[in-house]
C-alpha cells in the first residue's frame, strides 16, 4: 500500500472541487484548475475529502494511485496560495528587464535573450539581478522558471548565469601553474 495514495486530499473552505467521473475542478480564490484523473485510479468525494485508490492490484494502478493523489493535491494548494519560484543572476553585466509581457535578460551574449511569458504565470523582476516566477500551476511555474535557468545555467568555475535562489552550485577550483 502507498503511504502517499492512502492520504486523503483535504479541501479547505473556500475551495469548490468537482469530482466528475474521471474529472477533477478545483476552484479558489486564486483562480480555477482542472485535472483528468488516470483510467487505473478511482475518485471520490467524501466528507469534503477526496479519496482515491487503485481500481485493481495491477502494477501501473498501484504506481499511478499516488502520482494522481499528488497532482490532485497540487490543484488544491494552487487554487487556494499558488507556486512560486525564486531566480538569482550572477556575474558583471549579467541583468533582467520586463518589457511588456516579455522578459528581456542581459546574459553575456552577443545579443539580448527574450523570453515571452505564457499566460497563467507571473513573472516580475524586483532587482534586475532577482526574478520571481508565480502562478497557480504548479507544473507551469516549474517548467518557466527551468526554461529561464536554461538560458544560462550556473557554470562551475566562477558560478556566473542563473541559478534559484536556494540552489547551491559546486564550485571548482580552476587551472593551476
Amino acid at each position: 500500500m502507498s503511504r502517499i495514495g492512502k492520504q486523503p486530499v483535504i479541501v479547505p473552505e473556500g475551495v469548490t472541487l468537482d469530482v466528475n467521473g474521471q474529472d477533477v475542478k478545483a476552484k479558489g480564490a486564486k483562480g480555477e484548475l482542472s485535472l483528468r484523473v488516470h483510467d487505473d485510479v478511482s475518485v471520490k468525494m467524501e466528507d469534503g475529502q477526496v479519496i482515491l485508490a487503485p481500481r485493481s492490484q495491477s502494477l501501473t494502478s498501484r504506481k499511478i494511485w499516488p502520482t494522481m493523489r499528488t497532482l490532485v493535491n497540487n490543484i488544491v494548494i494552487g487554487v487556494v496560495e499558488g507556486y512560486t519560484k525564486k531566480l538569482q543572476i550572477q556575474g558583471v553585466g549579467y541583468r533582467a528587464a520586463m518589457q511588456g509581457n516579455t522578459i528581456v535578460m542581459q546574459l553575456g551574449f552577443s545579443h539580448e535573450v527574450r523570453y515571452d511569458i505564457p499566460q497563467g504565470i507571473q513573472v516580475s523582476v524586483e532587482e534586475q539581478t532577482k526574478i520571481t516566477v508565480a502562478g497557480i500551476d504548479k507544473q507551469l511555474v516549474g517548467e518557466v522558471a527551468a526554461k529561464i535557468r536554461g538560458y544560462k545555467k550556473p557554470e562551475p568555475y566562477k558560478g556566473k548565469g542563473i541559478r534559484y535562489e536556494d540552489e547551491y552550485v559546486m564550485r571548482k577550483e580552476g587551472k593551476k601553474k
